[in-house]
């Protein structure tokens, strides 16, 4: 299913927000600020399969546990989690951290006092010994802590996205909790035995059989004007060196666009132009300063730049999405990834596609590998397709009972109210 029309024209709903302080978070925002076509034609970055197909990942840390979140324990552990923090809003909650400089390891300042009790009282953080406005050893690896489980790069620094988590009041992080906690109620109530899940404001991927995690990607999905929608369908098909037919959208938004500047751009990226019998067109006779463009087909042929990537995972939705690799691995290694025009693009695809046609005859891991490398065209029909969920969790808690957050970064939360309502405790 989709999303509001509202919720897509709505601005980015920044973590700041929600803390209700004077903050101007600006994660990901030169990325969201690119137009689309621009950011998978043009991008630079590692388009050869044996030099960066598989090297790229996430900024923030990597998620250690066979366990996927679409699982019954973690729901247990998330009602957990909600009894925690429903002891924490009772106790007054945490105090706002002071915002204005960074911090970070070796600094002395006042703030620090507070950054300790906010990260003590989280979990993050045990009471210790030394000096309390002094940036110690200890604040450092309970920073990375706090970062790690909210999705964060988790390098120590307290900048602009971790002063916003830090300061969203513990009564939204509670409602968030309980929010997910009936999403994940659903989703779990009765599970294939093989599936693959994508969280989208997490941007991650769980390949799943059996109750455990077979493989976990980094993913780039929707940017927030063009959101990835909820997804409950089944992978059917595999194709090899795909075809990019550019998305009507992007063709007005963006191509026309690029175009009307770069008279050569079609013939650099390999995109040709076919009117509604399939007749090809020379791109010189179209008038690019009116809306005739907008009524043909723009097709982007298999290369090692095609947008695609090398391989497309195809399964049926109303909103035509799919799975795919890009030849742009420099956006996995962003906080922010989300980027794409509402499909997901996926890290380390090979290892996702291997498992996916492990039951597909003839189709061994060398011979994938061999398929990648080559420049043919091929689509695999799945012969039992594999079921597929894209899903919106913005908070859980792991086997070991750490508990992470995620953005609300299409606003689904409706934290909006508990926001309004919340009091930060004042510093000891």
């Amino acid at each position: 299913m989709g999303f509001p029309q509202s919720m897509v024209h709505s601005t980015i709903r920044t973590i700041a927000r929600l803390a209700a302080a004077a903050l101007v978070v600006a994660c990901g925002a030169g990325a969201l600020a690119q137009s689309s076509i621009n950011d998978v034609l043009k991008q630079g970055g590692g388009a050869e399969w044996r030099d960066g197909f598989d090297t790229a990942s996430g900024g923030a840390a990597t998620v250690r546990t066979s366990t996927p979140i679409l699982s019954p324990v973690i729901v247990e552990k998330l009602q957990a989690a909600i009894a925690q923090y429903t002891a924490i809003v009772t106790r007054g909650g945490w105090p706002q951290v002071p915002t204005a400089k960074p911090l970070r390891l070796g600094v002395r300042d006042p703030a620090v006092v507070v950054l300790r009790q906010r990260l003590t009282i989280s979990g993050d953080l045990n009471a210790t010994n030394g000096v309390p406005e002094v940036f110690d050893t200890y604040v450092d690896e309970g920073v990375k802590r706090f970062q790690a489980r909210h999705g964060i790069q988790s390098d120590g620094v307290v900048g602009q996205s971790t002063f916003a988590a830090l300061n969203v009041p513990a009564n939204v992080r509670l409602a968030q909790l309980a929010t997910n906690l009936t999403r994940l109620k659903m989703l779990t109530s009765k599970l294939p035995a093989r599936f693959v899940a994508v969280n989208i404001p997490a941007a991650t991927v769980e390949a799943v059989e059996g109750g455990v995690v077979v493989s976990r990607h980094i993913a780039v999905v929707g940017k927030v004007d063009r959101p990835s929608p909820l997804v409950n369908s089944k992978i059917t098909e595999i194709n090899f060196h795909p075809y990019w037919t550019v998305p009507a959208s992007i063709i007005k938004k963006d191509l026309i666009p690029l175009i009307q500047q770069d008279p050569n751009y079609l013939t650099e990226y390999r995109i040709r132009i076919y009117d509604q019998k399939g007749n090809e067109l020379n791109p010189a006779k179209i008038n690019w300063n009116s809306d005739e463009a907008t009524r043909y087909q723009f097709r982007q042929d298999p290369f090692e730049e095609n947008s695609l990537g090398t391989v497309k995972i195809n399964f049926p939705s109303p909103q035509g999405v799919y799975m795919h690799d890009t030849p742009h691995k420099g956006l996995f290694v962003d906080d922010a990834r989300f980027d794409s025009s509402g499909c997901v693009r996926v890290q380390n695809i090979r290892e996702l596609i291997v498992w996916l046609l492990k039951d597909t005859p003839g189709w061994t891991r060398d011979k994938i590998d061999a398929e990648l490398r080559g420049n043919d065209r091929h689509d695999v029909k799945l012969p039992s397709p594999v079921a597929l969920f894209w899903t919106y969790i913005t908070a859980w808690a792991a086997t070991d009972g750490v508990v992470n957050f995620r953005e609300d970064i299409y606003n689904l939360d409706g934290l909006e109210a508990y926001t309004a309502s919340a009091v930060p405790a004042q510093p000891l």
